[in-house]
């Protein structure tokens, strides 16, 4: 066998910076879980004085510290000794109620990493792991890292981007949140939409909706997505849970019978092409890889084989809205990491 050297390095470079962003993880979530990126956002400091606002080891930070310059995550002034983080750092580290919040997706994927032995099992089992079963990191890190994207865009653009829709929920209507976790998208838009009564179906999430003081427009159930309750909703929605069930084209039927004759359904997924040679990018490779440690195995146990997979892409998603009887079919809006589409009886 022949080596070639430059390839070979090539590669090895790779190697390294994967690495580094692996172990590179659970640094970030320290710094989330104590608070560091928001008390350097305060201010430029060296590790005495971060250590100092965060009540944590100065010798601890200072190797944190050391650590998050060289990739990138904090910048450091060889002249002065301080740390510090630019803007753009900060909105991405240090503002959970932001747009993006970078350390909520560590905080996902470190969870997801504890079920490896499971998954590598049901490899050669082919069977499955429920999203239930995993560590509660995955639960928590899941709505702190979307949570922000539908901040940014499920009220400002998404809605608005869907047919009538928007009126529709300011005038008061009836909707419906599929697979709504811990309540996120549900408690926004009842937050938005003063007028309007919402239903979630998914984990009990009545505690954050009576902190955010829309409990009396809010309701929560435990139930399959192919079987919540109610009828004649004028939306319907699936924020990036579609790809996750065993059987959505169950899920789709009852969505469809579930909607008012002239009601939505809003269809949020992640972002990807319909080929596997478009998908081969950063955020597919994001997307695949938490695929294969979630939302997959949880498709495989239940009962329906009709496993999507969280690079699906449009055409699988539109064909699938088809043969659920929907008749109209279009992409409303998209950002970098998702999709959003439209489906109308």
């Amino acid at each position: 066998m022949a080596i070639d050297i430059g390839k070979l390095e090539e590669f090895l470079g790779r190697f390294v910076a994967d690495l580094g962003a692996t172990v590179a993880a659970g640094n970030v979530v320290i710094g989330h879980r104590l608070g560091l990126y928001q008390a350097l956002a305060a201010g430029p400091a060296d590790s005495g004085e971060l250590a100092a606002r965060t009540g944590t080891s100065a010798r601890y930070v200072a190797e944190w510290l050391c650590g998050q310059a060289a990739g990138g995550y904090v910048q450091y002034d060889p002249a002065t000794g301080l740390f510090s983080l630019t803007e753009e750092q900060a909105f991405a580290l240090a503002n959970p109620g932001g747009g993006v919040y970078v350390p909520g997706a560590f905080v996902l994927a470190l969870g997801a990493l504890k079920a490896e032995q499971r998954i590598a099992e049901a490899f050669r089992t082919g069977t499955g792991m429920g999203w239930h079963e995993h560590d509660d990191d995955v639960f928590l890190g899941c709505e702190q890292f979307f949570r922000p994207g539908y901040v940014a865009n499920l009220v400002p653009s998404w809605i608005p981007a869907l047919d009538g829709v928007h009126d529709k929920l300011a005038s008061g209507a009836r909707a419906a949140d599929i697979g709504c976790g811990l309540g996120a998208s549900t408690i926004l838009l009842a937050g938005a939409y003063p007028n309007s009564v919402f239903t979630g179906s998914d984990e009990i999430a009545r505690k954050r909706a009576a902190e955010a003081g829309v409990a009396g427009r809010v309701s929560f159930e435990v139930a399959a997505a192919d079987a919540f309750s109610g009828t004649g909703y004028d939306l319907a929605a699936t924020f990036d849970c579609l790809h996750d069930m065993g059987d959505p084209l169950a899920a789709a039927r009852h969505i469809r019978q579930a909607l008012a004759p002239d009601g939505t359904w809003l269809i949020v997924e992640p972002y990807a092409t319909g080929t596997i040679a478009g998908n081969l990018t950063p955020v597919g490779r994001i997307y695949y890889n938490g695929s294969t440690l979630l939302c997959l195995p949880n498709a495989m146990s239940q009962a329906g084989g009709y496993t999507l997979g969280a690079q699906a892409g449009e055409p699988a998603i539109r064909q699938l809205a088809a043969d659920a009887g929907f008749t109209r079919f279009r992409r409303a809006a998209e950002t970098q990491f998702n999709l959003v589409y439209e489906a109308r009886p």
